[in-house]
């Protein structure tokens, strides 16, 4: 009996039930690890206090354009020459908007790391995502939804957005592999998780106009160990992957100092670019367990003072 024939002849709900099987062989081990690393981290964690609608008094801060005048706490404003608003603790959830870089330079995986960078993009995306929900937040990937939503619902359909990618990057057009515009609600968060190996002038561009628009950010960088190390020695041929080009260096050992230090200086960068904003950065590797990687960034929610 052909393929053909065995599906005609079977009966509705078993040709259903194979379909579901296949979707869950699919979909349960990418989830599954994520809610694990996130309930591993879920641990003693504490809840946050958020700016937003509310009755209780969490801070005053000073006005700004686009502020409605109802907002203002004129006592306090009469006691200096500026005009400040009064802000509530949030009684209700706000939304977080998270990308993972897929350019191909995120599929490197050097000998002896289980995962490639975009992998563990992948997985330390999900993982707060799924504490996100949690905590009755509504979330969303960047680029490529238009309303965040909160609940499990929300956290399958991120699951199966980012399944349909498989294991190709996207493809390389020599743009930055940067998220595009987007206009977000005022006092939403954005993650950011990528190598950044993009020039610094984009990557700062992106923040501060993010920032620009009152979004509070979190930028997480995910290197191979191959990528902080340098570990290659003697005659080495270095290939782009995103078109840069090949260049053989006959001891690549040479290059090692000089190499590290401009990857120190572009942590450094990227730090001093974060605090400047009031945004965070976390650095990780993937030779590590993701869950260091994802208490610190929660840890940024949990400490935030919008």
């Amino acid at each position: 009996m052909s393929p053909e024939t065995a599906s005609r002849t079977q009966p509705p709900g078993h040709v259903v039930r194979q379909s579901a099987e296949a979707l869950a062989s699919t979909l349960p081990p990418l989830l599954v690890a994520a809610i694990r690393v996130a309930s591993a981290v879920a641990q003693g964690v504490h809840g946050r206090r958020r700016v937003g609608v509310g009755e209780t008094f969490w801070q005053f801060r000073q006005y700004m354009p686009g502020d409605t005048a109802n907002r203002i706490d004129w006592r306090q404003s009469a006691k200096s020459q500026r005009v400040y608003i009064r802000e509530t603790e949030w009684e209700a959830a706000q939304s977080v908007w998270l990308w993972r870089d897929n350019s191909p330079s995120m599929h490197y995986r050097s000998p002896g790391t289980a995962q490639t960078k975009a992998e563990r993009a992948t997985l330390l995306l999900l993982a707060t995502a799924a504490l996100l929900v949690r905590g009755g937040e509504h979330i969303a990937l960047l680029g490529r939804e238009r309303i965040a939503r909160s609940g499990r619902g929300a956290l399958d359909r991120m699951t199966m957005s980012l399944i349909a990618d498989g294991d190709q990057p996207a493809a390389h057009d020599g743009a930055s592999g940067l998220p595009g515009p987007a206009r977000l609600p005022r006092y939403s968060h954005v993650v950011l998780l990528s190598d950044f190996l993009t020039p610094f002038d984009e990557i700062e561009a992106l923040v501060r106009r993010h920032a620009a628009q009152g979004i509070v950010g979190h930028l997480v960088q995910i290197l191979d160990p191959a990528e902080e190390d340098l570990p290659f020695s003697g005659r080495t041929r270095f290939e782009g992957m995103e078109q840069e080009g090949v260049i053989t260096v006959g001891r690549a050992e040479t290059l090692r100092k000089d190499y590290q230090a401009r990857l120190a200086a572009l942590r450094a960068s990227l730090t001093d670019l974060a605090h400047s904003v009031g945004w965070t950065f976390t650095g990780h590797r993937t030779s590590l367990p993701p869950q260091p990687a994802l208490l610190s960034l929660y840890g940024a929610f949990a400490q935030e003072t919008v």
